[in-house]
């Protein structure tokens, strides 16, 4: 006895040390728990330990009081770990610190024992002729046993309703500990009872703790497992079929028995009625899914297959199983989103994307063919809208619709390209001119009481570039609408080598522009503004371009083509800039000359204009009165509060705002009477225009008289003659422009012939 048992509680320490460092090192929860109750056990364990080999009842003693002291940690961390073991919330706060009180409590009454000799005592028995020192108890005893059982008899108790109420796979991890716990405390209470000098059910103690571990840190169920996976397969609405290592069906759900027709669990023919319907599907090797379409074209069924293959722990395949899920609304339901997704809702044609990709598809298969590409456009559409209504838009865009389906001839691809747009991609050999303008002469569309006649215009692209990108193919097919954009007798329009070399010319234009204005290429041009006496006051700043490859470029080569794409912006300012770069200069030679700009209604989508303005003079230094702003009546179109807003604050802060072709639209008396104006311009082109001399003469006297009632000044441009001036001063007309005075010049000679002049004078 006194070598078996010190050897057995060694070996047990050994195991629970090491489990406690495999506990501390998991990464699950119950991992700290578990450590600290493993550790808890080691000291009753070495006590007894040292009670089995003590040779002196000092040592004994010693032993003793390991043994004690090391229960009532046990008690603690057996508490903690049930609760976190059993998903239990650790009551309050007070409760905790009562709990640890009488725990600590009764340690320090037993280790008073030395002092008081009230715990216990220790005396001598001899057994098998060896001496062994066995515990006489005494109250403080006692009372350590009472608090030890009443621990562990609550610990019991919630193992045993936990183990009640859970679900059936985790009973067997709560009954299985219950158990141990049970056999260890009946075997405790057998040492108490008994004069046995080695406390024996420490053993068991430690037992129970190499269970918790298990059970905490590394058990499954796998029989339960097993259990519930096969009764989930059976509940499963999958087909679902179990083959062994040859390959012959072992197993079947309702639902798989049913799919292949098999009847009380004879699974002989299943194999060969699966080859029937889906394919070697048994015996094709390897994991895989895939889905297989099988029925008739308007009655169609869609089902995925899985096959996985079942190895054991040595990687050896030892059989698979097959599952079949019928998959045919899911698929209905992605070919409807699909359908929707690339049809337009209201006529039922491909989407713009869905016509542009299957075009795209249909030129790289057919390369060499000669196809066109054809942009269909109704004009004023939105006025029909207005008129008749959304509902008769709607119902027009449909009759388009069926008459292009109707008319496309075979191997063509058409769609709604968007609005009252469409678009068709088709042979070139089918595209009969005279057939579809007599066609499109008499385009009536009725709805009820209601007809109108639809003015519906095509445009035309040969497809002789099929590398281009097809959105680009029916950007020149439109393109060509805007030759017949107004036309009523004419309705279709072909995309043409003039056109393609503007849209060209567009590109290279485009491309260019930030080089030009960083080297200088662009640049101002001055034409003088003379007052009545003919001297030269200021000057109108004109954009001109000397190109290093096609030299002097006419405004009209260049400015229409950034007023389209937006960065005639970046132009105004570059002239701004260096039209106050000019000012600045004269300003320095007390030269009271001025110079008009230009604004573009574009500058107000891309700029904050009265900023930009605000912040170029102040960086020049220049009086804002010099930097006269010229508007067009276009610019008000659009916006007017929001543009009115800016011209008063231009206004406020000292810019002089002047009016550029005066008269030219419809609303500039109405415009004169709010706008902050300090000048108007008007175009002798007023006069050349009309029939009547006298009317057109008397007309530009009563405009020059009003501005001057209205305290504006009033300005001519495109005065070519001295009649013309004479004519015009003697209107009262203030301020003159035109070839008659000079013609746009470069700033030095501008600055030569003028700004010296005003220095000499000065």
């Amino acid at each position: 006895m006194r070598i078996l048992y010190p050897g057995i509680f060694t070996l047990f320490i050994a195991a629970l040390l090491f489990c406690a460092a495999s506990a501390l090192r998991s990464r699950k929860s119950m991992g700290k728990p578990v450590f600290l109750l493993l550790c808890s056990l080691v000291p009753p364990v070495a006590g007894n330990l040292i009670i089995a080999v003590a040779g002196s009842g000092l040592i004994a003693t010693v032993g003793f009081y390991i043994y004690f002291v090391g229960m009532d940690l046990v008690m603690f961390s057996l508490l903690r770990f049930t609760f976190a073991y059993c998903g239990i919330s650790w009551p309050d706060r007070r409760f905790n610190h009562i709990f640890c009180f009488l725990l600590l409590a009764d340690a320090v009454q037993l280790l008073l024992n030395p002092v008081f000799g009230h715990a216990f005592g220790v005396c001598a028995i001899e057994l098998d002729r060896n001496v062994f020192y066995e515990v006489v108890p005494y109250v403080g005893q006692a009372i350590h046993r009472i608090l030890d059982y009443a621990v562990f008899v609550t610990v019991l108790l919630i193992f045993l309703v936990r183990s009640v109420r859970a679900q059936r796979v985790y009973k067997e991890r709560y009954l299985v500990i219950l158990l141990v716990m049970v056999v260890v405390g009946l075997w405790q209470s057998y040492y108490i009872f008994s004069d046995e000098p080695v406390d024996r059910s420490m053993i068991g103690f430690a037992v129970f703790g190499l269970a918790v571990f298990y059970f905490s840190i590394h058990y499954r169920p796998v029989l339960l497992l097993d259990q519930m996976l096969a009764q989930f397969a059976s509940e499963m609405s999958e087909a679902m079929f179990f083959f062994d290592f040859d390959g012959s069906c072992i197993w079947a759900n309702d639902p798989g028995a049913a799919l292949v027709g098999v009847t009380g669990g004879n699974y002989d023919h299943v194999h060969e009625r699966l080859l029937e319907k889906y394919g070697d599907v048994v015996d094709d090797e390897g994991d895989w899914c895939t889905v297989r379409r099988m029925g008739e074209n308007d009655a169609p069924r869609w089902y995925i297959l899985e096959k996985q293959t079942v190895s054991d722990r040595r990687g050896r395949r030892t059989g698979s199983f097959l599952r079949i899920r019928d998959n045919t609304e899911e698929q209905l339901a992605l070919l409807r989103e699909k359908y929707l997704a690339n049809h337009d809702s209201l006529t039922d044609l491909y989407t713009r994307e869905c016509l542009y990709e299957r075009v795209r598809e249909a030129i790289q298969s057919q390369p060499a063919e000669e196809f066109l590409i054809v942009y269909i456009d109704i004009n004023d559409f939105k006025i029909i809208n207005d008129i008749f209504g959304s509902a008769f838009g709607d119902h027009a865009l449909r009759i388009v619709a069926n008459r292009l389906r109707e008319k496309a001839p075979e191997n063509s691809i058409y769609g709604r390209l968007g609005g009252d747009t469409f678009g068709i991609y088709m042979p070139e050999s089918a595209f009969d001119e005279a057939e579809l303008e007599e066609e499109l002469s008499d385009f009536i569309v009725r709805d009820d009481a209601v007809e109108h006649h639809l003015l519906i215009h095509l445009g035309v692209y040969e497809v002789t570039e099929p590398e281009l990108d097809v959105s680009l193919m029916f950007d020149r097919a439109h393109m060509a609408l805007l030759t017949v954009k107004n036309e009523y007798q004419k309705h279709i329009a072909y995309y043409d080598d003039e056109m393609r070399s503007r849209v060209l010319w567009n590109q290279i234009i485009t491309s260019q522009l930030r080089d030009a204005i960083r080297d200088g290429q662009i640049r101002p041009y001055l034409q003088p503004i003379a007052d009545t006496d003919g001297t030269v006051v200021g000057a109108e700043a004109l954009v001109r371009w000397i190109h290093p490859t096609y030299g002097f470029l006419s405004p009209a080569l260049f400015i229409p083509i950034f007023e389209k794409n937006g960065m005639i912006a970046e132009v105004d300012k570059y002239m701004w800039r260096c039209s106050c770069e000019i000012l600045s200069r004269w300003q320095e030679a007390d030269s009271p000359k001025f110079i008009s700009v230009n604004i573009s209604p574009e500058d107000f989508y891309f700029m904050d204009v009265a900023a930009e303005l605000r912040g170029i003079v102040e960086e020049y230094g220049v009086n804002p009165a010099k930097l006269r702003i010229e508007i067009t009546e276009s610019v008000m179109m659009t916006d007017i509060e929001q543009r009115m807003k800016v011209l008063y604050d231009l206004k406020n802060d000292g810019f002089i705002v002047e009016m550029d072709d005066f008269g030219s639209g419809y609303s500039s008396l109405n415009l004169l009477k709010d706008m902050p104006v300090d000048v108007i311009k008007i175009d002798m082109m007023f006069l050349k225009k009309s029939n009547n001399d006298e009317r057109a003469r008397t007309i530009m006297n009563n405009i020059i008289h009003l501005s001057g009632d209205l305290g504006i000044y009033s300005l001519t441009e495109g005065v070519e003659t001295q009649d013309q001036y004479r004519m015009l001063s003697g209107m009262g007309c203030k301020l003159f422009q035109g070839f008659y005075f000079a013609k746009p010049m470069p700033v030095d000679e501008f600055e030569d012939k003028y700004c010296a002049e005003s220095r000499k004078a000065s």
